[in-house]
C-alpha cells in the first residue's frame, strides 16, 4: 500500500489563503480602530462596517485556508 502523498498545489493554495486572511487580520482592527477614533466624523459608519467585513472576511478565509491545507495532507473526504 502507498503512503498518501501531500497534494502541493492545494497546499500552496492554502496557504495562500491563509496569507490573505493574516493580512485582513492586521488591517481589519486598524480600520474599526481608526472609525472609534473618528466617531464625530460623517464617514463613521461606513468605515466601522467596513472594518467588521473586513474583520469577518479574515475570520471565513482562515478557517477555508485550514480546510484547504488539511484536504491538501489528509486528502478530500
Amino acid at each position: 500500500m502507498e503512503p498518501k502523498r501531500t497534494d502541493k498545489e492545494l497546499l500552496g493554495k492554502g496557504i495562500q489563503r491563509m496569507a490573505i486572511a493574516l493580512i485582513f487580520m492586521f488591517i481589519s482592527p486598524v480600520i474599526i480602530h481608526s472609525a472609534f477614533k473618528n466617531q464625530d466624523h460623517s464617514y463613521y459608519y461606513p468605515i466601522l462596517i467596513l472594518g467588521l467585513i473586513g474583520a469577518a472576511f479574515a475570520i471565513f478565509m482562515a478557517f477555508r485556508g485550514l480546510k484547504t491545507i488539511m484536504d491538501s495532507i489528509f486528502g478530500k473526504k
